[in-house]
Order: structure tokens, then sequence, then C-alpha cells
């Protein structure tokens, strides 16, 4: 996964001049750019990072390593309008020298839109396996709703195949009680997808309490899901398997369910949505 060349590529480069009276230059990195050493009271937390939970346990290690060792990896700001600067990535590194009480922090400074806060802090998160499963989707979804990037350029950015974007988006399709689970990781992402499987919320909530804390494997899973779906279908027509298979590949291409109807020659095709954001989005995949 070649993720560490595409940074580069993603946050454009800008070596700031120095200011002597904020920050004062420690040394050059590896790549050439400057390091700054800048007083923690003058950055703000990024306000597009996806990650909102943060380790209590894990966090109290990196305050130990870096109350003994400092910090070995400078994090990433950008300059504000105001002379301040804000957090693009390292947010539990800020947080932890704030706890150290470290008066200074070293940072690498860039500049980045909006949406290029987003993707660094996201691929950091990635790249350290540090978002749980609904996080993922929700920022693979602002990238998608509110700034028009498609599943195919998210999965070369982030180093993951469009299908899993796509299967990743859907989770927030699930109940909130089965989110809360992904989320405090009660719940496999591989099971949270089988469960999406049954028709609607009822009857996967109904099957998510009736696991919970039986230590049911994915493929055991999947055996109770075939077998209640087929239950819940008897008496009703057998869809043409074509059509299922169809419906999959359009799932996976816009990132969210469809229903093909066919009545001979004719038919319909629908797309569900959630808000004006994913109808817009859904609408710039056909341009």
């Amino acid at each position: 996964m070649a993720l560490g060349k595409g940074l580069g590529s993603l946050i454009p480069q800008d070596n700031k001049k120095e200011k002597n009276t904020k920050s004062v230059v420690k040394k050059p990195s590896d790549d050439g750019q400057k390091i700054w050493h800048i007083p923690l009271s003058e950055i703000v937390p990024n306000t597009e990072q996806p990650r909102k939970d943060f380790s209590h346990t894990a966090m109290e290690d990196l305050v130990a390593s870096i109350k003994q060792y400092g910090i070995l990896q400078p994090v990433t700001v950008t300059e504000r309008n105001d002379g301040g600067y804000e957090l693009i990535a390292g947010e539990r590194r800020f947080r932890a020298s704030q706890i150290a009480g470290l008066a200074t922090v070293p940072a690498l400074v860039r500049s980045a839109t909006e949406q290029e806060k987003l993707e660094l802090a996201l691929i950091e998160n990635i790249q350290r396996q540090d978002l749980n499963p609904i996080e993922e989707a929700f920022s693979f979804k602002r990238l998608m709703d509110e700034f028009g990037v498609k599943q195919d350029e998210i999965a070369k950015r982030v180093g993951k195949s469009r299908p899993q974007i796509s299967n990743t988006v859907r989770l927030l399709e699930l109940p909130d009680e089965i989110q809360q689970a992904l989320m405090d990781g009660n719940l496999s992402a591989s099971k949270a997808r089988t469960l999406l499987t049954l028709k609607d919320a009822h009857e996967q909530l109904e099957m998510f309490r009736s696991m919970m804390g039986q230590g049911i494997t994915v493929r055991e899973l999947e055996q109770q899901v075939a077998t209640k779906d087929s239950r819940s279908k008897k008496g009703s027509k057998r869809r043409d398997p074509n059509i299922l298979a169809q419906e999959q590949l359009l799932e996976e291409r816009f990132g969210t369910k469809v229903r093909i109807s066919k009545k001979g020659e004719k038919g319909s095709i629908i797309f569900e949505y959630h808000s004006l954001e994913e109808l817009k989005r859904l609408l710039g995949e056909f341009y």
C-alpha cells in the first residue's frame, strides 16, 4: 500500500517564512521542509478530524513516552488568518503534549483547504488503524457529499478498493444501536455487512440482539441470515439472480441501495438517498 507516496501530492507543500516572535526553526526534515517549535497555546484542533474516540489507556502510554523521550514525529499544522495555527494531523500527539505539560511542539507548517485537512487527517488515521468503521464511513461520506470526491478517487487516496469504500459507507444505513456496537468494538465490520443483507432495520436489530454474547462467527451469522431470509421470502416470487447481481454492482458503484424492477423489456432503477447532499453526490456521478 503506497500511502506514503500519496501524502506529498495530497497536500501542497508550502515552506513558511520564519516567525521569530512565535516560532523557532528546529531543523530541516528529511524532505527539506523546516520543522518549527510552536507554542501549544497557539494551536487549535483540526475541525475536520474524523476520529472522535481516543483510548484513555493508549493516551496515558503516549503521555508517559512523551515525558521520557519527547515527540519523535512532528505534528502537521496550517496557518490561520488570525496568526495562530490549526492542527491537520497528529491530534493524539497534540493532546498528549498538553497533558504532559509541554510548552511547545515540533510541527511541519503546510497550506491546506478544508477538504485537504479532512483527507490528510483521514489518511493518517487509516495508516495507524485508529478509526473505527463508523468514523471511516462518515469521513468517506463527507468527502463524497460535501466535496464531490468520487468513490474511485477516495479509494486511490486511502489505498483501498472501491468496493471497500462502498461497503464501508453502507454501514451508515444500519440502525444506531448497531452502529454504536461497531464504534465500541463489540461488533466487527464483516458481521455488520452481513446484517445489511437483511431486508429492513427491524430484522437487522432482531438478528443483532439475538447474536450478541454468543461468540458467533461470520460464517455462522451468514447461515442464520440466509435461513431467515429464505423463510421471509416463502410464497414470494424468486428474483432473477442476474438482476440481483446487477443491483450489487450498482450499489458498489454508487455507494447506496439500488432496486431494479423489470417487466418484460422495460423496467426502472431506483436509487435511495437520505439527504440533499447525498442526492447531489449521486447526480454528480453521472457527469
